[in-house]
């Protein structure tokens, strides 16, 4: 019997996934027409063995958190809950406070992934792996150039048993091109290792509080208080991947998964891709629609294009590179170019939505998103156009490189803006 725990994060997390996540939970936010989540559930539900998957988070559970699992667990036929931490425990808090209930039942080994990452998650060769050779902690890997390993935690491996023998995370040097994917495998005495944290936490805070009621001992930093811990003691090991893998921090690192996702759907769900029907709009490249979404046929989509629920597009639209969120409108001959329209925002006739991508260097076969920062030199550097909820865009103007906050409704042309 397996289980699987997803890492969903709270509200104070997300922060730079705004405006998108003021409307919607991050891990619910939609990439390639699905919540970011249900990639994850999906492949854990794909695993032989599956019995539970539960979601540990910060986040109150709100109407489309509980409307979500429900409709999750009937699709799934699996056992899905949320379980929320009474305050914000970091990345392993979470794990070891909710011990029971990931071990009730005696499960042989347990998943844990980070929500905010898009994968191909190769859970099941993750199993085997750890079948053959069972250890605590099994990572799975995968390779960055020396520029891009920094920000992300480091993993320096005995290349004949895998065995990780250093960890660092986010290091000021170079360490090693093998980073963390945030994809783990525990076996159930993983736990152990946990609860030494919290005890030595536990003695640091009453030597700092008397009163021995210091909140920080139920943190644990997975990363820096375990792996790099334990790295080198027998107990870790990596698996390496060369399957896709990305980050989705921002707006922009959602538009590239969703490229992703949608290239993955060709071998996991051709059912959701949009295919080139006579009297239909002109499909390019991989393009999701929602069935409820109306689509003019002379209207021109792909690649990259991802279309939800209550969509309205006129006649003549152009879109690529972009995600269109529920109940959008874009009017006649509009042009949305790698850029986010929020739910029920609208676009004038003739407008144009413009945004700059910042892909990863397609030379280089190890280059990852860059977590990009919005500002340089107190400018707002060029990246995709979001248009956060309910923004009504008038008919002829260009919005270009700018984020608009929901709710408003502009009368000119931006660009290089943040509309508040």
């Amino acid at each position: 019997m397996l289980k699987a725990v997803i890492l969903i994060g709270g509200p104070q997390k997300g922060t730079r996934f705004r405006p998108l996540s003021f409307e919607v939970p991050k891990p619910l936010f939609p990439v390639a027409g699905v919540p970011m989540i249900q990639h994850h559930i999906e492949a854990c539900a794909q695993v032989a063995g599956m019995q539970e998957i539960l979601l540990i988070g910060f986040y109150q559970p709100d109407e489309p958190l509980t409307r979500f699992l429900e409709a999750a667990q009937q699709e799934f036929n699996l056992t899905i809950r949320y379980l929320q931490e009474f305050a914000p425990l970091g990345t392993g808090g979470g794990l070891y406070h909710f011990r029971d209930q990931i071990l009730a039942g005696g499960p042989e080994a347990f998943f844990v992934l980070n929500a905010d990452v898009c994968s191909d998650f190769p859970l099941s060769t993750m199993l085997e792996v750890h079948r053959h050779q069972p250890h605590p902690f099994l990572l799975l890997g995968t390779t960055a150039n020396r520029t891009q390993s920094l920000n992300y935690g480091c993993i320096v491996e005995n290349p004949q048993t895998h065995e990780v023998l250093h960890y660092v995370e986010k290091p000021s040097t170079f360490v090693s091109d093998i980073i963390n994917c945030g994809i783990y495998l525990f076996s159930p005495e993983a736990l152990k290792p946990l609860r030494d944290v919290f005890q030595r936490n536990q003695q640091d805070g009453q030597l700092e509080d008397s009163s021995g009621l210091w909140p920080g001992a139920g943190t644990i930093r997975l990363e820096q208080d375990v792996f790099s811990a334990l790295a080198g003691q027998g107990q870790i090991y990596v698996h390496l991947t060369d399957g896709i893998w990305s980050q989705i921090k921002s707006a922009g690192s959602a538009l590239y998964a969703s490229r992703l996702y949608l290239s993955q759907y060709q071998l996991t769900h051709p059912e959701r891709l949009a295919k080139h029907t006579p009297g239909g709009p002109r499909i390019r490249g991989n393009v999701y629609i929602h069935p409820t979404a109306k689509v003019a046929p002379s209207a021109v989509l792909g690649p990259n294009v991802s279309i939800g629920e209550g969509v309205t597009m006129g006649e003549g639209v152009r879109l690529r590179e972009s995600i269109v969120l529920h109940g959008a409108t874009l009017q006649e001959h509009t042009c949305v170019l790698h850029s986010i329209v929020g739910w029920g925002s609208t676009v004038g006739r003739w407008a144009r939505v413009e945004g700059t991508p910042n892909d990863p260097n397609p030379n280089d076969p190890r280059a990852h998103m860059d977590s990009e920062s919005l500002f340089k030199d107190g400018k707002l550097l060029p990246a995709i156009t979001i248009l956060g909820c309910r923004v009504r865009i008038p008919a002829e103007v260009l919005i270009l490189n700018s984020i608009v906050l929901p709710h408003k409704e502009l009368s000119r042309s931006f660009t290089n803006q943040i509309i508040l």
